[in-house]
């Protein structure tokens, strides 16, 4: 019985001391598991976390250059509720280049308070963006007070530059004034994209430059021209002409004996006279 309770003790002492020797990989395992599912759901977590600072951080970008924008327009003086502007172009909504534009603005105190207006002012922008000047022109300053209850016109020119014509351009026309307690204000009576228009009517430098050119290429050529003939007229060989013995003090008779030189004058007598008095020898 002995031998038999010995056993027992041994095989009940082995078997728990297998199953934790056999048991290790697994639980090693199953630890490794959950340490690398923990590693992954922190990285999630880390870059859920970079996600959404990234969204607050433009949220907050946008939400600040918002603040600014509003700051910039609220920081810019606005039209007064108690006053009315009008705008009128003298020769039509067309804008020549290099050539006069002429408008009048109307201004009406509705108010129970003096309005001072102080200034007018126009600018070409660019149309894309407005903030940005293309040609500003001097400002018009009037100094001039609007009682309640009664209107003023002021008159106002410019000249867009010639360079600009045939293209597109944001006209924006700015009154300025203020009432009694020195609160300024703007109205924008014109705040709209017009486009110049290309002068075709006179002339112009480049057409005056042009045609200056080409009268003196032509003179140039008729010069060139009249210097060839001449020089061809001078090259030519001068004719020779014959004169024939018409002159007898040139001819030399000292070969010929008298006695037929005195005949000789005697018969071209006798042809004179018979040349001047022909009647006579025949009667």
């Amino acid at each position: 019985m002995l031998p038999l309770r010995k056993l027992l003790l041994l095989l009940l002492l082995a078997f728990p001391a297998t199953l934790i020797s056999n048991g290790r990989g697994p639980l090693v395992a199953a630890q490794d598991a959950t340490e690398d599912e923990e590693a992954i759901d922190d990285s999630v977590v880390e870059e859920d976390d970079d996600e959404a600072e990234v969204e607050e951080d433009e949220s907050t970008d946008l939400a600040e250059e918002k603040e600014e924008e509003e700051d910039l327009s609220s920081s810019e003086p606005k039209a007064s509720s108690n006053a009315d502007t009008t705008i009128l172009f003298v020769k039509g909504e067309d804008f020549p280049a290099n050539d006069i534009v002429k408008f009048l603005v109307g201004f009406t105190n509705k108010g129970t308070e003096d309005f001072i207006i102080e200034s007018l002012d126009a600018s070409f922008r660019y149309p894309q963006d407005y903030q940005f000047y293309i040609q500003n022109f001097t400002a018009l300053t009037l100094n001039t007070v609007v009682s309640p209850q009664r209107q003023a016109t002021f008159e106002y020119s410019f000249i867009p530059a010639e360079p600009m014509g045939g293209r597109p351009f944001g006209l924006v026309i700015n009154l300025n004034y203020k009432d009694e307690n020195g609160n300024s204000f703007q109205d924008a009576v014109f705040n709209q994209t017009v486009t110049i228009i290309e002068r075709e009517d006179g002339l112009d430098g480049e057409t005056i430059f042009l045609y200056v050119f080409l009268g003196g290429l032509g003179l140039l050529t008729i010069v060139g021209l009249h210097q060839l003939l001449e020089s061809r007229k001078r090259k030519r060989p001068a004719q020779k002409v014959e004169m024939g013995t018409s002159n007898q003090n040139d001819v030399d008779m000292s070969w010929i004996p008298p006695e037929t030189l005195s005949q000789i004058m005697q018969s071209r007598r006798g042809e004179i006279f018979f040349f001047f008095f022909p009647r006579s020898i025949a009667a």
